[in-house]
């Protein structure tokens, strides 16, 4: 079984955990191809898999939301050049390696009719920025290559309980077969109680976006009168870079010391990026979430779930720490730990079916 996750920050990454660990369940020998940032992630979940490296797009985000959009056009061809080699890079590994399934979270260019292949996405529907005529043609990419596919899974619900909104339930579904997985997490819900006051920041994400965030929060929490954790999401390194009564940073942690650290923190403020969402809502824990300019699907998750009362959002340009906090006390947050194992359903079935 061939796994690779795409590179655009961790959330690609990270959602795969939970879908590795139950094919490692099902006694499935993975092959996970990812670039070395991905690798220092998986591995420390899963040190006895066999990794091959795969480049990933390596895309470049602007210092203003105008910016990103305008550099995330000007790469277009730079993603479809990625697309083109991931596919020779895929038709030299079948040639050495031979797979008997491939799970392809975003990597539009893992496809083959030689074995069953499944595109993994919580976005049939993408949200470009640029108005509705620029996401019809978005979407008509997209599916054009999804098709190439022999199935599509979708992490959401299938029913109107769904997390990401039009992006998982467009008006049309592509033609290749469609499965909502559920929701996935890595985390296990918290099953005890929280420090009062305790701030758990989680900065993963494309960068510059990430380090002015990370500036504007380190200006803000000198002032704090509370705990104070901050993960950068900078795999490499999980030894605390800075460590005072107040206020400890780390580079990188793994999954369970995440885990800890997030059922500690009476309120998370982190990006608005679907994995993390989830992992949220996974734990029924208060939260901050601002998106990163310029990420439009970042934008629309944070409107949406907002307005479901699931998530407090507020935008990176209005984001003031001591205010943010006092309009978290006011909002009638809907908080509730949620269970997210629907996904073990789909993939036994798929895994059976590989054996007919």
């Amino acid at each position: 079984m061939l796994l690779s996750p795409l590179d655009w920050g961790l959330g690609h990454t990270t959602r795969c955990i939970p879908i590795i660990r139950e094919l490692i369940t099902l006694n499935c020998n993975v092959i996970i191809a990812c670039n070395s940032t991905q690798r220092v992630v998986l591995q420390a979940e899963f040190p006895e898999l066999d990794y091959r490296i795969l480049p990933g797009y390596d895309l470049q985000y602007g210092k203003s939301r105008r910016r990103t959009l305008g550099r995330i056009i000007i790469q277009i061809p730079k993603i479809l050049i990625s697309i083109n080699r991931e596919n020779r890079w895929l038709r030299h590994l079948l040639q050495q390696q031979p797979v008997d399934a491939i799970l392809s979270d975003n990597r539009f260019g893992l496809y083959t009719k030689r074995v069953p292949t499944v595109f993994i996405t919580h976005q049939l529907a993408i949200k470009t920025g640029l108005g509705n005529w620029a996401d019809r043609i978005v979407q008509w990419f997209n599916y054009r290559a999804i098709n190439r596919f022999s199935a599509c899974w979708l992490p959401d619900h299938k029913d109107t309980d769904a997390l990401a909104g039009e992006l998982s339930h467009p008006a049309e579904l592509p033609a290749t077969p469609v499965y909502y997985l559920g929701p996935l997490s890595r985390f296990t819900s918290c099953n005890r109680p929280f420090i009062a006051g305790h701030l758990l920041f989680i900065l993963s994400g494309p960068e510059p976006q990430r380090s002015l965030f990370e500036m504007k929060i380190l200006d803000a929490v000198h002032t704090y009168p509370g705990q104070v954790t901050l993960v950068r999401g900078c795999p490499g390194n999980e030894v605390p870079v800075t460590t005072t009564a107040q206020l400890t940073i780390y580079q990188h942690v793994d999954a369970a010391t995440l885990n800890e650290l997030a059922c500690s923190a009476d309120i998370i403020i982190s990006r608005s990026g679907y994995t993390t969402v989830m992992d949220i809502l996974k734990m029924g824990k208060k939260n901050i979430l601002v998106p990163t300019p310029g990420q439009a699907e970042q934008e629309y998750l944070a409107t949406y779930l907002h307005q479901k009362r699931l998530i407090y959002a507020v935008s990176q340009e209005a984001f003031d720490l001591s205010k943010a906090i006092e309009a978290l006390a006011q909002f009638p947050l809907q908080m509730h730990s949620r269970s997210m194992d629907t996904y073990k359903i789909i993939i036994r079935e798929f895994i059976d079916s590989l054996s007919k």
